[in-house]
């Protein structure tokens, strides 16, 4: 397994780093492009949407995101999508673990198929302009993830003590949740200090939230992405219960399916350029 882990791992950074390091942003457009659509497959299987909903669900979101792509919106940003995607995630999401894996299945399957669609087009264009405006930038919001992840899990193990969510997720604490948002915090500061030594190809997230809404507008903006991220990450644990199924799907060896490793990114991308295009409106303090 471990094995698996590591060449899964090794192929997709290299594919990252193709993609990236290319002089156009057509390659790291379309490569995330396929593996948010493969998400969409998997949220049609999840949902028990049968093979042919399935694809049609995979091939919702790669529709749609050709379509924007088209329409030139991986470089434009219309703030008002990010505000009403980060509604859709705080009411849709809210009501869902509400609710519970057992209410899950009871929703119109046709709306539970055009939720994830939504979710992940929104997320794969979200990534896109992150990567528009600049890979330090994109990379800023991405490590915010994986350091939430990554000082949850071992917060977690260390203190954890008070359950978030035992129906859903039985082994996630409140410990976990703070010792996240404390690692962020921490990267944050980490972060900034670099921007302002090594330059880079433009300010991080962090500098530009800090830049826009100081400190304590920082601090509070990191902790509300943080929380998003444990919403995402609990709607695909919640989906998952509710379908009986252990990962998403088998597709990344080692590491399960697409949607879990992107579930936490889904509501946090489009949230965060909703602050970037708040702090474009305040500009520097």
């Amino acid at each position: 397994m471990l094995r698996q882990r590591v060449i899964t791992a090794l192929v997709l950074v290299a594919l990252l780093l193709i993609s990236l390091t290319a002089s156009s942003r057509w390659p790291f457009a379309l490569l995330t492009l396929v593996l948010m659509a493969a998400g969409g497959w998997e949220w049609g299987r999840l949902n028990r949407a049968g093979r042919l909903g399935a694809w049609l669900t995979g091939l919702g979101v790669a529709a749609a995101g050709v379509m924007a792509l088209a329409l030139g919106w991986s470089d434009a940003r219309p703030p008002l999508l990010w505000w009403l995607a980060l509604a859709l995630w705080l009411l849709a999401g809210t009501w869902a673990l509400r609710r519970g894996p057992a209410r899950w299945p009871q929703w119109p399957r046709l709306a539970r198929l055009g939720l994830g669609l939504l979710g992940l087009w929104a997320a794969w264009l979200a990534l896109s302009q992150a990567r528009a405006v600049g890979i330090n930038f994109m990379l800023s919001l991405l490590c915010l993830v994986w350091m939430a992840d990554i000082a949850a899990y071992f917060g977690g193990k260390a203190w954890g003590r008070r359950k978030l969510a035992p129906s859903i997720s039985p082994g996630k604490s409140w410990e976990g949740v703070w010792a996240g948002m404390a690692g962020v915090v921490a990267l944050a500061l980490l972060w900034i200090a670099l921007d302002r030594r090594l330059g880079f190809d433009g300010p991080s997230l962090y500098s530009r939230l800090l830049a826009s809404l100081g400190p304590a507008g920082l601090v509070l903006a990191l902790l509300a992405l943080c929380g998003l991220s444990v919403v995402g990450d609990l709607v695909e644990s919640l989906v998952k219960r509710a379908a009986g199924a252990k990962d998403s799907s088998g597709l990344l060896p080692g590491h399960g399916g697409v949607l879990d490793r992107v579930d936490a990114l889904l509501p946090v991308l489009p949230a965060a350029l909703a602050l970037l295009a708040l702090a474009t409106v305040l500009g520097p303090r």
